[in-house]
């Protein structure tokens, strides 16, 4: 499909694969692992959650200028992406009518991590405008009702927020990501540089774990073989999710076991050879993050095994240079202690329907909200701010 608007042109392309040589390395986030070619690459190779890609690429004069990565959802179960409180409220109506709980859904941006539009420059209100009609008009030849630009920093978003509220699309809040910022030359200096009541904190959980001779931990770049082990980590921690949008599978690790871009690394807990705790850490640039996790829940509070697996980490991240590391959407009493901000980020959302589009305005905004003061507990109130480091498209 190549629509034209003068000079403008936008076409759909089925993988990453399909954009010209150079063209998503010029236009993502240099320092942000999540976004590397790679792990697309994986996604379109696993089964975590959509039945679908699509690379909405607008070009300019015949040059890619900016790409919106799309995941489309045939039939998402809502009760996965609501709260807890929520889904209690679903019960009846999805033992007497599951059906009504499959929502046809867009989701615009990352499926696992922060929402982009990729442009190496700002774009103007023109090709807003066309970007958000194509994303309408996919939308509607797949027939998937509900249209939602997910999680979002406010930067990221400004180049759209005239056309989205133009076309209908509202605002609501998402949960925050949570970064460290790594200004220590060495994991000591860091632990040196935190308030007195986390510095402590963090000690006594680093002896809690030395205290149990049997527990180490290793840095690794090839996993392949510790799959079957860590998928059953993982299922432990998403057995207690309240959110299960995504769940990595097999496929999805084995894609990154080894990789350059981004450069993979498991940090993981092993008690003798079996395998007890993970976390999976992916670098780029001056950037890391702490993709996704895994717990055996039978020692993993006495030997505090989460944190230390995070400690290692922020560790590795010093040591590979990097000036910052980001973590998951859960559990932010510990990143808060660790020194983590809170970076505001938000949804925009619409129905291809009216009456539908009026009842998610007036619903779903207070829902998300109630959702996220819950997740954040006692730091709901911890201010958040937007991204202070400057988005790729000013670099």
């Amino acid at each position: 499909m190549r629509p034209t608007d003068g000079d403008w042109q936008i076409e759909v392309l089925r993988s990453v694969e399909e954009l010209p040589p150079g063209t998503w390395e010029r236009l993502a986030p240099p320092d942000d692992p999540m976004w590397s070619r790679g792990v697309f690459t994986a996604l379109e190779r696993s089964r975590v959650g959509p039945t679908g890609y699509r690379y909405l690429t607008l070009r300019q004069a015949g040059e890619p200028v900016a790409v919106l990565p799309l995941c489309l959802f045939r039939e998402l179960m809502l009760d996965r992406i609501l709260g807890p409180h929520e889904r209690r409220l679903l019960t009846p109506l999805r033992r007497l009518a599951p059906r009504l709980l499959r929502v046809p859904m867009l989701f615009c941006g990352h499926l696992l991590g922060q929402g982009h539009l990729l442009t190496a420059r700002p774009l103007d209100a023109h090709a807003g405008r066309l970007l958000v009609q194509a994303v309408l008009g996919l939308a509607r030849r797949e027939r998937l009702g509900t249209v939602v630009f997910k999680d979002f920093a406010a930067p990221d978003l400004a180049p759209l927020r005239a056309p989205l509220t133009a076309a209908g699309f509202f605002l609501a809040p998402g949960l925050p990501d949570t970064e460290l910022a790594l200004t220590a030359a060495t994991f000591e200096e860091y632990l040196t540089g935190l308030p007195a009541k986390p510095r402590r904190n963090a000690r006594a959980k680093i002896r809690r774990f030395q205290a149990h001779p049997g527990l180490r931990i290793e840095i690794l770049a090839e996993y392949r073989h510790l799959l079957p082990q860590l998928l059953a980590l993982y299922r432990q921690v998403m057995d207690r999710a309240d959110q299960t949008l995504d769940v990595l599978d097999h496929a999805f690790l084995a894609a990154l076991t080894g990789q350059d871009d981004p450069r993979s690394r498991l940090v993981v807990c092993f008690e003798g050879e079996q395998a007890v705790g993970f976390l999976l850490c992916l670098f780029t640039g001056d950037g890391a993050t702490g993709a996704r996790i895994g717990l055996d829940y039978r020692l993993a509070h006495d030997a505090a095994i989460y944190h230390n697996l995070h400690y290692a980490a922020v560790r590795l991240a010093i040591g590979n240079g990097c000036r910052h590391i980001r973590f998951a959407q859960t559990a932010y009493e510990p990143k808060v202690e660790m020194g983590c901000a809170l970076i505001e980020q938000w949804h925009a959302m619409t129905h291809l329907r009216a009456l539908p589009r009026a009842v998610l305005r007036r619903l779903l905004p207070p829902a998300l909200a109630t959702a996220r003061a819950q997740a954040l507990g006692p730091h709901r109130t911890e201010p958040t701010r937007t991204e202070k480091r400057p988005s790729h498209a000013a670099r």
